[in-house]
């Protein structure tokens, strides 16, 4: 891979979350993922042990999906499976946020409830029998902006600084819409340089990938990476 490729794969999740998956299809789409240097494979968490034992010795990440889909299951739920799944052995967390707290602009309430989450991941990460030899667990959150108000948007990601969360995310990608130019522009504004934005939902290409990337964008979860790296190497 040339340079462009190389730095383009590191800053890609490559994401296998399709609800009918098979173990081998995890194996495989592991053992390439490695091979391409991507940041991570986000996988479901039923696959996380397998993911984590295939990319042992490698640099790409184990990311998995909590409360999954819809941000609904509430905070037990969150945190009983953020805590279980670095124990089987995830190094990046991505979870839903609860999207009814925001629509009703109860910010305190999820404020209260992210930094809950926070302070389990950070726990969960401190305990791993191997911390002291691989980086703290990073906590992404997905606030499903297809479903937001820009001001919602604002406010959320407000509260994710406050509460120090690693990255904002846009989408689930199974929502009514993926990630926008005008929704990871605006997330990017509001936390400047305090976290990370991710943008994942509908990016296929390597227009796609150029265009989160310009509007502020240094993740990108896709399940297209092998494509638009690919793709990257005919410029």
């Amino acid at each position: 891979m040339n340079a462009n490729q190389k730095k383009a794969a590191l800053m890609i999740d490559q994401t296998l979350l399709k609800p009918d998956v098979t173990k081998e299809e995890v194996e495989a789409f592991c053992v390439l993922a490695a091979k391409y240097g991507f940041a991570s494979v986000c996988i479901n968490p039923a696959y996380v042990t397998l993911a984590h034992e295939i990319l042992k010795g490698t640099k790409t990440k184990t990311c998995t999906v909590i409360d999954f889909p819809l941000g609904a299951g509430g905070l037990t739920s969150k945190a009983y499976g953020a805590s279980a799944a670095i124990a089987a052995g995830a190094d990046e967390i991505d979870v839903v946020a609860d999207i009814g707290l925001l629509k009703a602009h109860q910010f305190r309430s999820f404020r209260t409830q992210l930094a809950h989450i926070k302070r389990t991941v950070a726990r969960s990460s401190a305990h791993r029998p191997d911390s002291e030899k691989r980086d703290a667990v990073l906590l992404k959150v997905i606030l499903e902006t297809c479903c937001l108000t820009d001001e919602e948007i604002v406010a959320a990601c407000n509260e994710c600084v406050r509460v120090g969360v690693d990255f904002v995310k846009t989408s689930t990608g199974f929502a009514s819409g993926g990630a926008t130019v005008h929704a990871v522009k605006l997330m990017r504004q509001t936390v400047g340089e305090a976290c990370g934005v991710k943008a994942s939902g509908g990016i296929r290409t390597v227009a796609d990938f150029k265009a989160m990337v310009a509007a502020g964008a240094n993740r990108i979860g896709t399940s297209q990476g092998v494509k638009i790296i690919d793709e990257l190497a005919k410029e």
